[in-house]
């Protein structure tokens, strides 16, 4: 059914989207958090900045992201200085560019879940004595567990599908950047329907088991434990 070299680049595209999606919470729920609860006056720069990747061409994503994280780029140059590898046609590269092109799926539902739970529960805990990262850790989070397990599936199925960044930074090579999406449109390429019908189900049934998942849980929350 797959041969050795889908497997690894199914294998690789699930490493892919786990690394990515943890990298992603790290950075997404700070993030979502600040700007749920800042009142600077141009954070809606940053919404727009962060809301990007939704509108732009995933191509002119990954050109950018390219010349950034290549050899005369100034990630690739920084790099360079630390005696580390390029960032191009890499799997950090693609972690990289993974994590640009869904932070919004992530950050956004986040966000929504920090703004709905409102400011008073905070405050009744301020008023009890909690610190600050007590109040965070043991009521923000929690009151936002909805939004961020709706964050994390979004974030890990979209890195699942991903093409015009990972082909524009990644290339295809095997064991490092070839994702199951860069094999799939090669198959199309060689004619070869019938292994791109396999790779493009298997995908397919794992996007439609996630997003299930998502309204399951978004469902569970809103209307309660049965």
């Amino acid at each position: 059914m797959f041969s050795s070299a889908e497997l690894t680049a199914l294998a690789l595209t699930l490493k892919l989207a786990l690394v990515s999606t943890i990298v992603l919470l790290v950075v997404g729920i700070p993030l979502a958090w600040w700007l749920a609860r800042t009142r600077w006056r141009f954070r809606f720069l940053l919404d727009a900045i962060i809301a990007l990747p939704l509108v732009l061409p995933p191509t002119v994503l990954g050109f950018y992201l390219l010349l950034a994280l290549g050899p005369s780029g100034p990630l690739g140059r920084f790099m360079d200085a630390l005696g580390g590898h390029s960032l191009a046609f890499s799997f950090s590269g693609l972690v990289i560019g993974s994590v640009i092109y869904s932070l919004p799926f992530v950050v956004q539902p986040i966000q929504q879940s920090f703004i709905a739970t409102g400011r008073r529960p905070m405050e009744v805990a301020a008023s009890l004595g909690a610190a600050p990262l007590d109040r965070f850790f043991s009521i923000a989070l929690p009151l936002a567990r909805p939004g961020i397990l709706t964050g994390a599936a979004l974030g890990f199925a979209h890195t699942l599908g991903e093409f015009g960044v990972v082909l524009m930074i990644g290339g295809s090579i095997p064991g490092e950047t070839r994702v199951v999406s860069i094999a799939i449109y090669e198959q199309v390429e060689s004619l070869q329907y019938t292994q791109a019908h396999w790779l493009s189900g298997a995908l397919l049934l794992l996007s439609l088991v996630l997003l299930a998942l998502v309204y399951r849980t978004s469902h569970h929350f809103r209307i309660g434990p049965s």
